[in-house]
C-alpha cells in the first residue's frame, strides 16, 4: 500500500469524481454520435467536439489530483492538452478536405473519350 499518497477530503474526491464522470459522459456522447449520425461530416463533428471536451475534463481532474498529491503543479496534463488542442483540429480539417475532394470527384460526370 502506498503510504505516501495524501488522503484528500471527501468533498474534493467528489469534485474530482464529478470531473471524471463529466468527461466520461462527453466521451460517450461523442462516440454515440460517431456511430449514429448519418453523414460523414456530422459523424466527424461529434467526436472532435464532444470527445475532446471529455478528455479535457478528465485531464482537469488528473491535473488537480496530481497537483494536490505532489504539492506542485502537474505539467504532464498540460502537455497532453496542448498536443490534443493542436492535433485534433488539424486532423479533422484534413479529413474534411479529403472527404470534400472525394465527393467532388464522385460527382463529376463521366468524360467522353
Amino acid at each position: 500500500m502506498n503510504t505516501h499518497l495524501l488522503n484528500l477530503p471527501v468533498w474534493l474526491d467528489v469534485v474530482l469524481s464529478l470531473w471524471v464522470l463529466l468527461g466520461a459522459v462527453f466521451a460517450l456522447l461523442g462516440s454515440w454520435g460517431l456511430v449514429k449520425l448519418p453523414d460523414f461530416l456530422l459523424r466527424l463533428h461529434a467526436p472532435t467536439k464532444a470527445t475532446t471536451l471529455g478528455v479535457g475534463c478528465v485531464l482537469v481532474a488528473s491535473a488537480l489530483w496530481w497537483s494536490l498529491q505532489r504539492g506542485a503543479p502537474s505539467l504532464h496534463e498540460l502537455l497532453i492538452a496542448l498536443f490534443l488542442a493542436m492535433s485534433a483540429p488539424v486532423s479533422a480539417h484534413m479529413l474534411v478536405k479529403a472527404a470534400l475532394a472525394h465527393h467532388r470527384t464522385a460527382q463529376r460526370p463521366p468524360q467522353a473519350p
